[in-house]
């Protein structure tokens, strides 16, 4: 059964340039360990909330957008098995990381419904 790691993250709006190059450059590395797609999105329309929201989540600073992303993985074997290589494969030094880790909220999920042309 596929698996899904989603993430959102605050990045400076200075830097979306590096972040799409970090992201392809993980890519690489995701797609060794049986990633199968990965999508990375930048804010269009993130509303500030009242209770909740994305902004609020991450507390986006004053020039920083908004990146939602997701890893679809075969199972969640393949996902605990490169999420386990950060600390034995060197090449994860490598990466350039264009965003606060630190205020990375990220999470695994099971898919119970699908639709359209996925």
């Amino acid at each position: 059964m596929a698996y899904v790691q989603g993430f959102v993250i605050p990045v400076a709006t200075g830097d979306k340039a590096a972040y799409i190059d970090a992201a392809r450059q993980a890519w690489a590395l995701l797609q060794d360990y049986g990633a199968l797609s990965v999508t990375e999105c930048w804010e269009a329309d993130v509303p500030e909330g009242k209770l909740t929201s994305f902004p609020m989540a991450i507390k986006r600073a004053p020039g920083e957008a908004v990146v939602f992303s997701w890893v679809i993985w075969p199972d969640k074997a393949a996902a605990d098995r490169c999420f386990a290589s950060v600390e034995s494969d060197t090449r994860w030094n490598d990466l350039p990381m264009p965003f606060d880790g630190k205020r990375m909220i990220h999470g695994g999920f099971e898919p119970i419904f699908t639709a359209g042309n996925v």
